[in-house]
């Protein structure tokens, strides 16, 4: 069996010399210019991930009787006949070559504590990536393309700027519906993005018929992979066409395989994940009905507005605008804002009201700018009030630039009249509640009493109390309490659980 696997690769890798003069120099990208290496290394500066993840926990007697700091290395019939077996079962042809064997030592030598990164961050992405594809039915294995996509980070951005898990353009991205603004890139919700590519990847296989054409597909495009089997001479597999492909979709494919393989052999490698904080079935999510800012979740909630960043990438400033829009956060946070949204929604609509009597209300319009001769993004970003990243998320613009004549898109704001805004006198008499809202998540003042007149008060629940200690405490029966908070009969309260008082 391997000996006549061995003959195709030696057959596959003769084919790559006559076609282009080498099986290194010219056949792949070197490391240093990889995006899969370049993604890998976006895991090391991202403080936001950092805060996520703890350090692995190295097993005191690990299977292997590896030391700590051991970089094991095997013989080529070792990862061939790893591979054999995760190709058993796979409708992809997980081969094992020389190209395949870089990434492999890329991912299990080079790169091995980012690779420790990663790990953590599939066990919060894996599992909901596994649900979306059984759903489409295509194959599971596919969740290891976010690896060397994004290298599982959400706020990943290439060269050329495509964004997130599944990194998709700004034109394709639009095409399966996800949503870019000033506000929200969609590219970055994990969702949604992962239901588009599922519906992407579903596409290219009707072009294709191999899933490993499919992911060379993805990479470079069907028109690139259809150009490419026209000048094989009507070919129809990956390594059949590789040769005539361009140089990072030649390493696409080994990359993916490589991927495969160390997520499913890193402790054979001595590679144990970094520990996340919460995992995919810890959070939860809830919909926010008015917008509203991390620092204003982050002091309702007592969560640090980092942390909501990190489980809400799609946010680009930080806000969540109306329109019923999701926000996920650790289970217990999302009890807390769904016990306490009516409280929440008031306090940040009463700091609303006195903003809207100082400020101008403004809407975003889209516009489309034809580029004149000798224009630059830096001058149209200057026309519009726009910063050179924001054109670059809302337009495709290739390594080229702009040139003179093509379309682009651009979000402004301008002004309205502001309906909402109304004198003191007439304003709504809102009940002030104690949940705090303030402008920074480092307030003390989170979830503490609001003044004397307050006709609504809540107290969160402390260690050890009970609901009689409560009533005495504040003057008020245990049924009364029972009643205003729709409790049962001798109810057993939660660390932090808010119970409604009444004044």
């Amino acid at each position: 069996m391997f000996t006549t696997f061995k003959y195709k690769i030696q057959k596959a890798l003769l084919v790559s010399v006559l076609a282009t003069g080498s099986v290194f120099a010219q056949n792949t990208l070197t490391m240093t210019d990889n995006p899969v290496a370049a993604m890998l290394d976006s895991l090391a500066n991202q403080k936001v991930i950092e805060k996520a993840l703890l350090k692995p926990v190295y097993p005191k007697v690990n299977k292997y009787k590896y030391a700590i700091d051991s970089v094991p290395r095997f013989e080529d019939f070792v990862y061939e006949s790893r591979l054999a077996k995760l190709d058993a079962t796979s409708p992809f042809d997980l081969v094992y070559n020389p190209h395949v064997k870089g990434f492999i030592e890329l991912y299990a030598v080079r790169k091995r504590e980012l690779v420790s990164r990663m790990m953590g961050l599939s066990q919060l992405y894996y599992p909901m990536f596994e649900e979306v594809f059984d759903k489409h039915n295509i194959p599971l294995e596919l969740k290891h393309l976010a690896v060397i996509e994004s290298a599982l980070n959400p706020n990943a951005r290439s060269r050329c700027g495509a964004t997130g898990l599944w990194q998709f353009m700004y034109p394709t991205g639009k095409m399966y519906g996800l949503n870019v603004n000033s506000y929200i890139d969609e590219r970055s919700d994990v969702y949604k993005a992962t239901e588009a590519a599922a519906e992407y990847l579903k596409s290219l296989y009707s072009m294709f018929g191999d899933w490993q054409m499919v992911l060379a597909a993805y990479n470079a495009g069907p028109g690139t992979i259809s150009k490419a089997i026209r000048r094989s001479g009507g070919k129809k597999t990956y390594w059949e066409i590789r040769p005539f492909l361009p140089l990072e979709t030649q390493s696409y494919v080994p990359a993916f395989i490589a991927a495969n393989y160390v997520m499913n052999y890193p402790t054979e490698h001595n590679i144990y994940a970094s520990t996340p904080r919460k995992t995919y079935f810890e959070v939860d999510t809830a919909i926010v009905k008015e917008s509203m800012t991390f620092n204003q979740i982050a002091a309702a909630l007592d969560i640090s507005a980092e942390e909501i960043a990190y489980f809400n990438p799609q946010y680009r400033k930080s806000e969540i605008p109306a329109g019923g829009n999701s926000l996920t956060l650790p289970k217990a946070k999302i009890g807390m804002f769904l016990s306490n949204e009516t409280e929440i929604y008031a306090a940040i609509k009463s700091q609303k009201l006195v903003a809207s009597e100082s400020t101008m209300a403004v809407k975003e319009v889209q516009k489309t700018h034809t580029v004149r001769n000798g224009e630059k993004l830096s001058t149209i970003a200057r026309k519009y009030g726009v910063t050179v990243a924001d054109l670059k998320s809302w337009n495709y613009i290739g390594s080229k630039g702009i040139r003179a004549g093509k379309k682009i898109i651009v979000y402004v704001k301008q002004p309205v009249s502001n309906p909402g805004s109304v004198n003191k006198s007439d304003a709504p008499k809102e009940p002030h509640t104690n949940v705090a809202v303030n402008a920074s998540p480092d307030s003390t003042n989170r979830l503490a009493d609001n003044t004397e007149a307050a006709t609504i008060k809540i107290h969160k629940v402390k260690k050890g109390e009970t609901l009689y200690g409560i009533s005495k405490k504040y003057g008020i029966s245990v049924d009364k309490l029972i009643e205003i908070n729709g409790l049962k009969k001798n109810p057993q309260l939660l660390l932090g659980q808010k119970i409604k008082l009444v004044s």
